[in-house]
Formats: C-alpha cells, structure tokens, sequence
C-alpha cells in the first residue's frame, strides 16, 4: 500500500477525481445508503476551488493501481492556526487493513510539522449505536476523543405555502425596524463586510463541545471565492439577510441548491447577531429563504441541516419547522 499526494495536475485529472469521488461515496454511504450525498460534479467543483483562509491538501491511499482510499486535510490560515481538519474515507472491501489508520498518522505527522497541535474529524453515525459504533472505535483507537454530537436533520420539500406564511406571520409583529431581503447567486457590494463580520461570529457563539474555536475571518475575497466554489459545484446560494435602517446584515440564512439534476437542498447556516436576538430573526430568515427555493424549483425533495444538540435556539426553529432527526454527526479531536 502506498499513501501518495494529489497534485494540482493529478486533481485536474477528470479520472483520478472520478475514482477518489467514487471510494468516498462509498465508504461514506455505507450503512447509510439512503442520505444524501454530492454529485461528481460538486465534488469535483469543491476539490478544485481555492480559499484564501484554508490550505487543502488531498492524499490517496494505492493498492498497486487501485486507488482504495482518500484523505482530505484542511488546515486553516487565517484564524485557529493551532488546528486542522480532516476527512478520510476507506473504501468498503479495503477496510481492516490498516490503512485508515495509516493515512490519519500520515495527517497527524503533517500537522504537527505545521505546528498544530489539535487535529479534527467528524463521522455520521446512527442515533442507536452512537455510543460503541465503530466509527468510534476506531477514532478513539487512534487517540482521538469525542469532542461534540450534532443532530442531522431532514425536512421533506415540498412545504406548503401556507405553512410557510404561518412563520412568516408568526414572526413579523417582532421584525420592527428590520427588513428581510433574498439574493441568489450575489450580494450587493454595501452588504458583503457586515455579512462577512456576522458569518465570522458563527464559530465563537454556536455550540463547538470540547473544542472552543476563534472568531473566523470572513473577508470579502472569501466570501467570493464561496460564490465561485458554488457556481463550479452546479449550485446556487440562496442567501436572506435581515437588515437595519442603516443596511447592516444582523442576521442570515443560507441554503445550497442544485440548478439542475438533484433535488436536495443543504441548510449551509443560520444565524442572528448576538445584539438582535429575541426577534425570530432566525425563523423569519429561514422560512422567506425557503419560500424563495420552492419558487425556484419546484421538484426538490429535501432540506438538510445539522446543529448541535445543544443549541436549544436553533432545534426549537427546526422543530418548529418540521425538520426531524435522523443521524448524528460525532465530532472528535486529538491533541498533538
């Protein structure tokens, strides 16, 4: 088994993505086949796109030429430098021979060069076996500990517009002095340094277990190169912001949605400004946000979000919603 480093020319290579796109839909699936997962086009879109805060580096694991296994690390650059995330994917038949254990010694040994000392990784698991699963097994074999659950949840689309209306009159005797506003695609060039500052906040004020994270640094040549890694996935961003009289972004909702082919939608975050909560800000967001992705496709089929378990905020929306639970998502660290 040889562990190799993807190159920008191998990642160019239609070929060499197809058959690392194809391990991690399998080993990804696997007793999970009916969750939504990327098309290659998205996978290929995202592998390919740069971001000025997060160094991407992508390895795969070979049996003679059989590519049996991949690992993606993404190291961040501009905020919590002392930390590093992974995802690593061994495929089916391949597993219980060491090389998922291989591959994570492979990342924790570029990290800690790099002078990180926590590395990060995530794994879906089912709520009835979360606790001996051996995805989790195996993290805690390789020295990792859990570090926060969150719960996935589904909503079936499409809702009805009534309903929808329903949280849109539920919340609007509290939106005095706000107004809501939906962009597709853009956002308008006097709105990008106030989302930028309020997605930024989204890691220190969410609930991250174990692990406390450092204000993100959001610029607006991130927040572009988001857009360009949307538009080379086939996606669009459905983006509803509130905003004061004085056009700050206070608070916004996010949904990721094919422009054709797949039906499932990705709830991409939610969040309020912590000086403007205690006015459904995030509800209202959510349910216009909505409205506006049913008014652009009428044949999609699903919403997907995930939260912690602990954000009582967020779950009591998404309850309210009708989003139920259907896995979780196990967080682990290491300390290096």
């Amino acid at each position: 088994m040889e562990i190799r480093e993807l190159t920008a020319d191998a990642l160019a290579d239609d070929d060499v993505v197809r058959q690392l796109y194809e391990v991690s839909r399998r080993a990804q699936l696997f007793g999970r086949e009916s969750q939504p997962f990327w098309s290659f086009q998205e996978f290929a879109g995202a592998l390919r796109s740069t971001d000025i805060g997060e160094r991407q580096e992508v390895f795969a694991a070979y049996d003679g030429d059989r590519l049996v296994a991949g690992a993606i690390l993404w190291s961040f650059l501009l905020d919590n430098t002392e930390k590093a995330w992974f995802e690593l994917s061994v495929d089916v038949p391949d597993r219980r021979r060491g090389i998922g254990r291989a591959l994570a010694t492979r990342l924790e040994e570029l990290a800690r060069a790099d002078g990180r000392t926590l590395i990060l990784s995530d794994a879906k698991l089912p709520f009835d076996d979360r606790e001996a699963h051996g995805y989790r097994r195996f993290a805690e074999a390789c020295g990792y500990q859990l570090s926060n659950y969150e719960v996935v949840r589904h909503l079936p689309l499409p809702v009805p517009d009534d309903r929808i209306e329903e949280w849109i009159a539920e919340a609007t005797p509290r939106l005095e002095g706000y107004t809501l506003h939906t962009y597709v695609d853009e956002m308008p060039a006097d709105l990008v340094e106030s989302l930028c500052v309020l997605l930024g906040q989204l890691g220190v004020d969410a609930p991250t277990g174990a692990v406390d994270f450092e204000e993100e640094a959001m610029t607006p040549e991130r927040f572009a190169e988001m857009l360009e890694r949307d538009t080379a996935m086939g996606r669009s961003r459905f983006e509803t912001v509130a905003l004061t009289p004085d056009r700050q972004v206070v608070a916004q909702s996010t949904l990721s949605v094919p422009r054709s082919g797949g039906t499932e939608v990705f709830q991409w975050g939610t969040f309020v400004h912590r000086q403007h909560r205690g006015h459904k800000l995030g509800l209202a967001a959510k349910a216009v946000n909505l409205r506006a992705v049913q008014s652009f496709r009428d044949d999609l089929t699903l919403v997907t979000t995930q939260n912690a378990e602990t954000n009582g905020y967020m779950v009591s929306i998404n309850e309210r919603m009708g989003f139920r639970p259907v896995e979780v998502s196990a967080e682990f660290v290491k300390h290096l």
